[in-house]
């Protein structure tokens, strides 16, 4: 289905410059930078940007990212869930134990991406005071 305000196809295309003529979203537009904002929100925790990063390389139950995080299980259970509501992690039941796990394989990308945006800020704020 055509995006009304860019012709665009896919929904997963970004609104070029072009598009900003008209300054007016839609409504489609409005529901994926909501859903976007909602996944931003849940990502931003230290505690749960390390959870991701760790569920990167494996697996883990609750046990493990809990000792890792150092904090209490209920606190790392309630970021898991966070977590959870967005679709970022699954989790696998087995016996009295949950595993959780990465549903996307993207976040190294994103995290990278922070790390340049870091680094160049850094930068222009010692370039700035020299």
């Amino acid at each position: 289905m055509k995006n009304h305000l860019s012709g665009r196809d896919s929904l997963d295309e970004t609104p070029s410059a072009a598009d900003h003529g008209n300054m007016t979203i839609s409504e489609k537009d409005r529901r994926r930078y909501e859903a976007r904002a909602k996944i931003a929100k849940a990502m931003a925790h230290p505690s749960r940007l390390y959870m991701l990063d760790l569920l990167q390389q494996r697996e883990m139950c609750v046990g493990e990212l809990t000792e890792a995080v150092g904090a209490d299980q209920s606190t790392v259970s309630k970021h898991l869930a966070v977590l959870k509501d967005v679709g970022l992690v699954s989790v696998r039941k087995e016996g009295a134990l949950s595993y959780y796990n990465l549903q996307c394989g993207c976040l190294d990308g994103f995290f990278n991406c922070m790390e340049t945006v870091l680094l160049t800020d850094l930068t222009m704020r010692r370039a700035s005071v020299e």
